[in-house]
């Protein structure tokens, strides 16, 4: 019988299976090579890359707000200590440090998943997370995730991993609309992540598996049980002390904004600031997701003062219509420090600060000082302050109707006294006024500035300034006559860290010293003796004037300290944009700039300059009181008066007219009795007069007439 040996098929069959395997492999791996060689790294996509142009306040540190809607801020992975990277190691990828980019456990668990449940489970890596949110779309497919594999085990090939996390953590979405770990430590605890501590970066790890689901408004049990589970995974790792696990509590999560981000004073400030931007040459795609740092003028405490003033100090009554807007700028460089345009910037766009559009009344009475000061008219000039009065055929009235008799330019400049103003506007004329408006600070473009049909009327602030321009033109005063350009930005950093621009100062010498001081020390007397002394309560020098217009369709009042200049404006207007009457307004019969505006001012001026030095203006110019010679009698050939001088009471004098009636010497009485005038008839009872004085008339003068009242202007 013969002994049948063992097959040698199966032998074969397993042979040539075991080479139809590492053939599959082989082809495997060499078209995965190719696969590999051919997959390239594209740019990343605008929206992982693009980060929302910052702007900040004056410091340079908080932050007002951001332009654009990307809330992305890259940060270097240096800058994000190691705690916090642990803690999203912990939650995200455990073994990054150790893999290549994809994980087969991962990915076997994702097909499982997606297979057997339906859903489209993603890996896990870091790596293939990053890969998703930088070059690819948010697509659902297996084609998709192909590519997701490929791009991140190409990744780690050509970029570093602590590359790769760095990006990573600059790009993940946290919620509250916060992409990059930077802007959501800002967003839920107000701080930057270099200053969170590890109960924070816990929480931060914990929300990026689900941001919405995940939010502490929605879902507060369900983020504090995956904060705890961050933690322990770190004191598995080794990453974290099991005494400091112990010790960790749930961090306080700042609530979320209500509302809007341009909400309150936000939307007025970051408006302004995006204006001057394109002003400067940024475009559109610069200043919306070019990952600007703007570091504004607005100084924090200064804002919060303005906004705190206008509702402790504002009308709370009968304020329909309502406009009342607050500027602040810093003589000597431009600088917006403070700014209130309006309630609320969702409900209102028009910025009252910067919007000119209420007559400014009195306040123009500074520039016409200046121009007096100017024509070598001092302040002890006199002037008829008598209401009403008419000049040049324009009649007008002070405020209340009340006369004061003659006064001089520092007393109409105290009692803010219309007649007196207009007359030595009348005299040293309408455009020298016009002038000093201009080259303090106020556009030639202004509402109501009518330069090519000027009039008497100027000088009661018929114009329309911004509160800012007023503000601004006073600051060249207390600049001692050097006008600066205002400006919101004070620099702009690219999203490199390189410097793209610095504020400096553009300045022009206006007026000389004598001017500028001769006008602040007589707004200076406004505070103490006049108008202004609401303003005494700031306990600081301070120069200011007040401003009340025809009808009370608006009221100002603007000042400065040596540090601050500020200006305040309130007005009303109707449904369709017309101005009206404030009478009525928080319980007022009559707004002026001596009630609420001056309040306003003083409760600003007082928190905004809190503890910074006191500091006292120049003494007043040796010219400002210089006596005037003004002559006692009009002489003959004397056309008027010296401008600044009153008229005197005796106008006239004339010497005897020569007597041209011949007469015969012979007809002299030589027994005649001393001091008998020859040929003068003496008639009984009168004493002869004497010839050494002639014949003496009195004047026709009857003082300055006053016309009936016509019209009445701003006071």
């Amino acid at each position: 019988m013969i002994e049948l040996s063992s097959s040698p098929r199966p032998r074969k069959w397993l042979a040539r299976l075991i080479w139809l395997a590492v053939l599959v492999v082989a082809v495997g791996v060499a078209g995965f090579a190719l696969l590999l060689a051919r997959t390239d790294v594209p740019s990343p996509n605008e929206v992982s890359t693009s980060e929302a142009t910052i702007v900040y306040y004056a410091d340079g540190q908080r932050e007002i707000g951001r332009l654009g809607e990307a809330t992305r801020r890259s940060v270097d992975l240096a800058t994000i200590p190691e705690p916090v990277q642990f803690a999203v190691l912990s939650a995200e990828d455990r073994d990054f440090y150790n893999h290549g980019g994809i994980s087969p456990v991962g990915i076997a668990r994702s097909a499982w998943n997606n297979i057997t449940g339906g859903s489209t489970q993603g890996a896990s890596t870091i790596t293939q997370q990053y890969a998703k949110n930088a070059f690819l779309t948010q697509e659902r497919s297996w084609d998709r995730k192909i590519k997701e594999a490929m791009l991140a085990f190409k990744l780690e090939t050509i970029v570093s991993k602590d590359q790769i996390l760095e990006d990573y953590l600059n790009t993940i979405y946290f919620g509250r609309g916060a992409y990059g770990i930077e802007a959501a430590s800002i967003a839920y605890f107000n701080q930057p992540v270099s200053e969170i501590d590890i109960s924070q970066a816990a929480m931060l790890a914990a929300i990026i598996k689900s941001p919405g689901g995940l939010a502490p408004e929605d879902n507060l049990p369900g983020l504090k049980g995956r904060w705890a589970y961050v933690l322990d995974s770190m004191v598995e790792q080794g990453w974290l002390d099991p005494a400091a696990r112990e010790e960790a509590r749930f961090p306080d999560i700042k609530e979320q904004r209500a509302g809007n981000r341009l909400g309150g004073q936000t939307g007025y400030l970051l408006t302004a600031v995006e204006k001057q931007l394109r002003e400067m040459g940024y475009d559109e795609t610069e200043i919306q997701r070019g990952g600007l740092k703007i570091v504004s003028t607005f100084e924090r405490r200064a804002q919060r003062a303005a906004v705190a003033a206008v509702k402790e100090q504002g009308p709370s009554s009968n304020t329909e219509g309502l406009r009342l807007g607050l500027a602040a700028v810093r003589p000597g460089t431009g600088e917006v420090v403070a700014m209130y345009g309006g309630k609320d910037f969702i409900d209102d766009q028009i910025n009252n600060a910067t919007r000119a559009f209420a007559q400014a009344g009195s306040t123009f009475k500074a520039f016409a000082l200046a121009a007096a000061t100017e024509k070598d008219l001092p302040l002890n000039s006199v002037w008829m302050g008598d209401s009403p009065a008419t000049i040049n055929g324009y009649t007008l009235r002070n405020y209340g109707n009340r006369s004061f008799g003659i006064v001089t330019l520092l007393q109409a400049t105290e009692y803010s006294i219309n007649t007196a103003y207009v007359e030595m506007e009348a005299e040293i004329g309408v455009e020298a006024v016009a002038d000093v408006a201009i080259r303090a600070g106020i556009p030639a473009t202004t509402p109501g500035m009518n330069l090519d049909a000027l009039d008497l009327t100027f000088v009661l602030g018929t114009a329309s300034p911004s509160a800012l321009d007023m503000a601004n033109s006073y600051a060249t005063f207390a600049n001692r006559g050097t006008r600066a350009m205002v400006t919101f930005v004070k620099s702009v950093t690219g999203p490199n860290g390189g410097l793209l621009f610095q504020h400096e100062p553009d300045v022009s010498a206006e007026f000389d010293s004598m001017t500028a001081d001769t006008v602040t020390y007589a707004l200076n007397r406004v505070v103490t003796n006049g108008t202004g002394t609401r303003a005494l309560e700031l306990q600081r020098p301070a120069a200011a004037k007040t401003g009340t217009t025809d009808d009370n369709k608006s009221a100002w009042f603007a000042g400065y300290t040596p540090q601050l200049s500020t200006a305040v404006m309130m007005a009303k207007e109707d449904s369709d944009g017309m101005p009206v009457s404030m009478a009525g307004t928080g319980g007022l019969d009559t707004v002026t700039g001596g009630s609420f505006p001056a309040a306003i001012w003083t409760a600003f001026m007082k928190a905004a300059l809190k503890g910074d030095p006191v500091v006292e203006f120049p003494p007043p110019p040796a010219g400002a009181m210089v006596e005037l010679e003004c002559p006692e009698f009009l002489e003959p050939g004397m056309e008027e008066v010296p401008m600044g001088c009153p008229v005197p009471e005796v106008t006239t004098e004339f010497e005897p007219e020569p007597i041209e009636e011949e007469f015969d010497p012979a007809d002299i009485n030589p027994d005649a009795p001393p001091g008998e005038v020859p040929g003068a008839e003496v008639l009984p009872g009168q004493e002869p007069p004497d010839p050494a004085q002639g014949d003496l008339f009195g004047p026709d003068n009857d003082g300055r007439t006053n016309a009936p009242l016509e019209e009445s202007r701003p006071n």
